[in-house]
């Protein structure tokens, strides 16, 4: 496969923690992009995983989750190998779904899901983080049954506010999962994504019950960033911009965020 400098940014390292989650991202990007044009064949798992600096399992778990979305297929075989796909999953809305207003409902999210994060492991008790436990148990069981697992899911994110002991930041968290309802309903669920996301519940759940306000924000602040890399991977999207102060959210004053650099210039 022939490269040129923007398609040499795909197969760079990926930076941990996030491996898995950057993967789908980077190389999903890149598919929608055209980088990865129809039809090309990626490199042999063994090179690629070399290339992105991550173990092969990681790479096969991202691999996959690009199958079921449709973005790759796999072929096996002697002339097998995993390929992009010749014709792209459809997208329902005429606009991209990560759109300016869905970047600002994450941008909501990462500080009401870290502040809660953050009271929980000053204030909870030993009874919530029981029922986080067991709510954590049973999207363990749910995997293959998004349905089941997303309403876990949501019972535990209000679950840590609820612990925070804040009814205002209850609320707020109330209307961040719904927004998050709407986002995650564009993408497919498959268990690779899953169950990473809920071994960061458990770890977070640590963190609370050692009483580590600086630890849980900061596992909070990664679980949300995976999800950003997982949307991000598999959704059409607009660059993340940062709209100064005094601004409306939909005017043209905004510049790109340095935060999450775009595959069609350098990501």
């Amino acid at each position: 496969m022939e490269r040129d400098a923007a398609l040499e940014a795909v197969f760079k390292p990926v930076r941990a923690p996030s491996t898995f989650e950057e993967t789908v991202e980077r190389l999903g990007t890149a598919i929608r992009l055209g980088l990865l044009t129809a039809g090309s064949q990626l490199p042999a798992e063994r090179d690629l995983a070399d290339q992105l600096g991550i173990s092969r399992s990681t790479l096969r778990q991202a691999l996959t989750t690009l199958v079921q979305s449709g973005l790759l297929v796999s072929q096996r075989g002697r002339a097998g190998g995993t390929f992009v796909s010749e014709q792209l999953p459809l997208v329902e809305r005429d606009d991209e779904p990560l759109d300016q207003r869905a970047w600002a409902a994450l941008d909501y999210r990462v500080a009401v899901e870290c502040g809660a994060a953050i009271l929980a492991a000053e204030r909870a008790e030993k009874e919530a983080l029981d029922r986080l436990e067991s709510l954590v148990e049973k999207m363990a069981g749910e995997l293959d049954a998004f349905g089941e697992y997303r309403r876990a899911d949501i019972r535990f994110h209000l679950g840590v506010a609820e612990a925070a002991h804040s009814p205002r930041l209850l609320e707020a968290m109330t209307e961040v999962q719904g927004q998050m309802t709407d986002l995650i309903a564009a993408i497919a669920h498959p268990e690779e994504v899953l169950g990473r996301s809920n071994d960061q519940h458990r770890k977070l759940i640590k963190a609370l019950r050692k009483g580590d306000p600086a630890g849980a924000a900061r596992l909070m602040r990664e679980h949300i960033e995976a999800t950003e890399h997982i949307l991000a991977g598999l959704l059409p999207t607009q660059p993340r911009m940062r709209v100064p102060l005094g601004s409306s959210s939909g005017s043209a004053a905004t510049s790109p965020s340095t935060q999450r650099p775009n595959i069609s210039t350098a990501t």
